[in-house]
């Protein structure tokens, strides 16, 4: 049996998904809700939330992803980053997955993911669980209700937690998989109930599907001027840098807070929706976001709760610190309607260095922001992880490692092949630690930061004067207004010089033992602006 709007020429008996229960086909957000709690699969929290836990996995399970590996995709995948699967346990695992879904309740939303109609992904959700099914229709974009009557699916993606992987016949390391099929346009993800990876496998295929026309896929927030898309701005930056935090600026729109593209015509969220991070999220500091967490619909993810109140506690990481809301985009105040922008102006790359070494910013040559766009560099600070006793450096190349399948040169070649055509300018922001590391010095003000990036973004910074940072080479602004000059320093904000000298000769060589990897695959320009 189904229900719900659908093409009916494209139900799931007609991909060869057969013999299940009941259907429900793109159910709106009340439906889902109301057939959530009656699943018992959560609870409904202050203004219409949906309170849900999920178990075991509260994170992504990188290990567990796979690309199946055939002709198609063999020359183009970086293999060294996602790790195999041979078609024939590929196979296995779909028919092993078909056999234990029949005559269970699915829930199918048929979606879009990127804004710009000429490069969107038509996707179908197949999802197990209900307020997956709301959650993937607040993070992927809808399509309106006539259009679902024609609707086809590119790529289907089904997720089963219940459903227990085999390491052994399935050629996956442990219970939970997340296999990605391009020959076969299709994803698997079993054993987990963490709703990241449904939003993330979709990021994926459009990192891997875009650059081969030439778009750029960033993982990255953007934003423009008001009443002027075509001044835009992007924000790449990794988890805790500041890339939500920064581009929600109540002065301009906001596109999108984490996953876009680059095409000719200019830049385009992917998504619909906002997937943030609610760990010690204040209605002080950020009104919009917190708002939503009493909302209709929003998906508060393992955050700790009032069993009778329903009252959410922000600071409470005893489930996990990774806790998060699920909203459209429209919740937000000051979000475009149309989630488009133009070529970027600028572009920006966050960074939390909490070696202490790096200004608050840096002007970047083109080849300079491809050296720190593939380095993808912030920091994990003591006390983050078991284990942790000092600052360790992370480098996610292109700000995004795990949802690359193409070799980190390809985005960045394209990157730097935009910026040339486009004529951006490009800025490191370093939203870390100044007057020592972390233990020793502070935190970067946000009122500097913030500052210094409505500088740069309204063209005064440029007329700066710039000194040439001895470490790294790129362009540092002397004086700035409204910003303390010695910050701008960061050898002056440390009292013991020789310690600064020493903390930075550190750094330096990890960025040039972690880059070591792309130089056989850069031009000599990016070779030279590696390090000073």
């Amino acid at each position: 049996m189904s229900t719900g709007r659908v093409n009916p020429n494209q139900r799931l008996e007609d991909q060869g998904i057969k013999g299940l229960g009941q259907v429900y086909y793109n159910l709106m957000d009340p439906a889902l809700v109301e057939a959530a709690l009656k699943r018992d699969e959560g609870t409904l929290g202050n203004g219409g939330a949906f309170l849900v836990s999920t178990g075991e996995h509260t994170g992504r399970s990188p290990k567990d992803k796979f690309v199946v590996r055939t002709p198609s995709v063999e020359d183009s995948i970086w293999w060294e980053n996602n790790k195999p699967m041979t078609p024939d346990a590929f196979d296995r695992l779909h028919a092993d997955m078909l056999t234990h879904m029949k005559g269970g309740e699915y829930f199918v939303q048929d979606l879009f993911g990127g804004a710009d109609p000429e490069h969107r992904l038509d996707v179908r959700m197949v999802t197990e669980l209900a307020w997956h099914s709301l959650f993937i229709r607040h993070l992927l974009r809808r399509p309106e209700r006539e259009e679902l009557d024609t609707f086809t699916p590119e790529f289907t993606i089904i997720n089963c937690p219940s459903f227990k992987a085999d390491p052994e016949k399935h050629g996956c390391r442990s219970g939970t998989v997340i296999a990605l099929n391009f020959d076969k346009k299709l994803i698997l993800i079993g054993g987990t109930e963490y709703a990241g990876e449904n939003k993330k496998s979709v990021f994926t295929l459009l990192n891997y599907i875009l650059p081969g026309k030439g778009v750029m896929a960033m993982h990255c927030s953007a934003n423009h001027a008001i009443n002027n898309p075509v001044d835009t701005a992007v924000f790449f930056g990794l988890s805790g840098t500041g890339k939500t935090t920064l581009s929600a600026d109540p002065d301009r729109v906001l596109i999108g807070d984490d996953e876009h593209g680059w095409s000719e015509k200019g830049t385009f969220n992917f998504e619909g929706g906002c997937y943030a991070k609610t760990i010690d999220l204040s209605a002080d500091a950020e009104p919009e976001i917190f708002a939503t967490t009493t909302k209709f619909a929003t998906v508060i993810e393992n955050m700790v709760f009032d069993e009778d109140t329903k009252e959410l506690d922000f600071h409470d990481d005893s489930l996990t610190a990774n806790m998060r809301c699920a909203y459209p985009l429209d919740y937000i105040s000051n979000a475009s309607e149309t989630a488009l922008g133009g070529h970027p102006k600028n572009i920006i790359m966050l960074t939390c260095d909490a070696f202490g070494v790096l200004p608050p910013i840096a002007r970047l040559t083109p080849a300079q922001a491809m050296y720190h766009f593939l380095s993808g560099f912030t920091s994990k600070v003591a006390g983050t992880e078991k284990g942790v006793t000092e600052p360790e450096p992370t480098f996610s190349t292109c700000f995004g490692a795990p949802f690359m399948p193409r070799r980190p040169e390809a985005y960045g070649n394209l990157l730097r092949e935009k910026i040339a055509n486009h004529g951006a300018t490009c800025w490191l922001v370093n939203t870390g630690w100044t007057g020592g590391a972390y233990g020793t010095g502070s935190r970067m003000p946000i009122k500097a930061t913030r500052a210094l990036l409505h500088a740069a973004l309204e063209g005064s910074l440029n007329d700066a004067t710039f000194r040439k940072d001895q470490n790294f080479g790129f362009q540092v602004p002397v004086t700035v207004p409204g910003v303390d000059a010695e910050l701008l320093d960061p050898r002056a904000t440390w009292e013991d010089k020789d310690a600064y000298d020493a903390q930075a000769a550190k750094l330096v060589q990890m960025f040039s033992d972690n880059f070591a990897q792309y130089v056989p695959f850069i031009d000599d320009d990016v070779k030279a602006a590696a390090i000073g």
